[in-house]
């Protein structure tokens, strides 16, 4: 299972007010809203919690690798599908 569903799992079932749970929530918050996160509250988990912290934070990072590659790639159709010049006249037009 991923770090990303084992993580929500793990938020739900704890209550609220659980430390842990509301550390890896605002981790997963920070991460999506590119806001800041105290990387000391990680420290607080036990082992098992930060482990799944830190595999969250891979998952997230190796997941927002491939959506960068997937919109590069529905760009690249985009032009390359597009009715102007191909791209191989561009390249010798525009170095000139």
């Amino acid at each position: 299972m991923n770090a990303i569903k084992e993580a929500r799992r793990y938020i739900e079932r704890r209550p609220p007010e659980d430390p842990a749970a509301r550390t890896l929530a605002a981790l997963v918050l920070a991460l999506e809203t590119d806001r800041g996160f105290d990387l000391s509250s990680l420290y607080d988990l036990d082992y098992k919690s930060f482990d799944l912290a830190i595999e969250v934070l891979r998952d997230w990072r190796l997941d927002r690798y491939y959506a960068g590659k997937a919109k590069l790639f529905d760009l690249s159709m985009q032009v390359h599908q597009s009715p102007e010049t191909p791209a191989t006249s561009v390249d010798a037009t525009s170095s000139s």
